[in-house]
């Protein structure tokens, strides 16, 4: 059997185009354009019964990282989320403080790492309230994931 894999066209060499960089409103001084990179996925576990979605900066300078983006309930039959589109799923909180794509902002300095997470979970929809954060709802992946796949994507100022 071929390995669960996650890809993107957008993501060249492990890089984020401008895009895909936060912008200015979210006041962290990024003027990107802040559109989520296009993803596709390929082989999940044959019990697959939807999908979760993140994107975690596990450089932030918080000591616990900086949750990005984390997409619930994706349908079992999704394979490919489009550059900019909104993903088939629910957006729950990041760590902005709201749902949906904020894009990478590092402080200046060393490059942050990006780690893209598809995680197939044996079940249909998380037990979870639409505004969960993203550590009520990495306890439950860690309750129901069946298999995972990641890509990393770096960024700097």
């Amino acid at each position: 059997m071929s390995a669960f894999t996650l890809r993107s066209d957008d993501l060249k060499s492990g890089k984020f185009t401008a895009e895909h960089i936060l912008s200015k409103p979210y006041g962290f001084g990024c003027e990107g354009g802040n559109l989520s990179p296009h993803l596709a996925w390929d082989n999940p576990p044959e019990s697959t019964k939807s999908f979760v979605l993140t994107m975690y900066d596990k450089d932030a300078p918080t000591g616990i990282g900086w949750m990005h983006w984390v997409v619930i309930n994706i349908g079992a039959n999704v394979r490919e989320i489009a550059r900019g589109d909104t993903p088939p799923g629910l957006q729950t909180q990041t760590d902005f403080g709201q749902p949906g794509y904020g894009g990478p902002c590092p402080p200046p300095g060393a490059p942050h790492r990006y780690i893209f997470t598809l995680y197939a979970l044996d079940i249909d929809k998380m037990p979870v309230p639409e505004d969960a954060s993203g550590a009520l709802v990495g306890f439950n992946i860690g309750a129901h994931t069946i298999g995972k796949a990641a890509i990393t994507a770096q960024y700097k100022r």
